[in-house]
């Protein structure tokens, strides 16, 4: 029985991100793609107020948290009389600005570097008592693409979220608040992103809700050659795969056409 995963629609309020930077900078252009991408069916919108594409340079505290707490603050009044109101997750490393969104009115600290990159952030997620979810990276965004190396690319991923798990539980993070997420394209050569893909089923062993965020990455261009905004087809292929072998949660930039995909692959995988 095919189990239809949630669908997170990615909204950057930053000038630089790969593929959609500059388009939504303003709270009232943000709060416009936000009402958009729920009436497209999005569950859950990710806010990210900071690049962690690639080559991505550091932003001051300050100014993170200058991009992204308004919209917050924005969706919440535009919606506050939705029949459900979306669920909001604040993609960010900085427990600062994981604190002032969450108080703010977000649900969801969504973290790439698994709340290691302040040694700060285990208490601080804890304290906040918020879903996190804890994405693998290998290295920092300026230099993660360098140089990856893995003896086994599946196992090494493995044992860091594992061990990462046991890092913030210790601070006193709730197992069932935990989602986790491999990380596709961070610090990832093409054989590695593809080898998550084939033994997605060893994450999902691990007992937590797993993440897949494919959407609009290089991995897709590696493939036919595409840039990214011309990867719509190869971002479905990679939703519709990771929500056949499992995956909780889906983070897409295309909320219409990915809920339209799965929406027609749960019709025939259920009858």
């Amino acid at each position: 029985m095919f189990s239809r995963p949630k669908i997170m629609g990615i909204l950057n309020v930053t000038p630089d991100s790969f593929s959609d930077g500059g388009r939504y900078e303003t709270v009232e252009a943000a709060t416009r793609q936000a009402i958009a991408l729920i009436e497209a069916g999005a569950d859950i919108l990710d806010i990210g107020g900071e690049s962690t594409r690639p080559g991505a340079t550091q932003i001051a505290i300050e100014e993170e948290i200058r991009r992204t707490v308004p919209v917050i603050m924005a969706i919440r009044e535009a919606t506050k009389d939705f029949d459900e109101e979306p669920l909001i997750s604040i993609d960010t490393r900085k427990p600062d600005v994981a604190e002032a969104a969450i108080l703010s009115g977000a649900d969801i600290w969504n973290d790439v570097s698994a709340l290691g990159f302040d040694l700060r952030s285990p208490a601080m997620a804890a304290d906040l008592g918020c879903p996190v979810i804890l994405m693998h990276a290998q290295g920092t965004p300026e230099m993660m693409q360098d140089n990856p190396n893995y003896t086994d690319p599946v196992s090494d991923i493995l044992d860091w979220l594992t061990q990462r798990v046991e890092a913030v539980c210790e601070a006193g993070v709730e197992r069932a608040a935990i989602t986790l997420d491999p990380g596709i394209g961070f610090g990832k050569r093409q054989e590695d992103n593809l080898a998550i893909f084939r033994h997605l089923e060893r994450f999902k062993a691990l007992g937590f809700p797993i993440l897949m965020g494919a959407s609009r990455k290089s991995f897709i261009g590696k493939i036919d050659g595409s840039n990214a905004d011309d990867r719509i087809g190869g971002s479905i292929a990679a939703a519709l795969w990771s929500a056949q072998a499992g995956a909780d949660i889906l983070r897409v930039h295309d909320v219409v056409e990915t809920v339209q995909a799965v929406r027609v692959w749960e019709a025939m995988a259920n009858g």
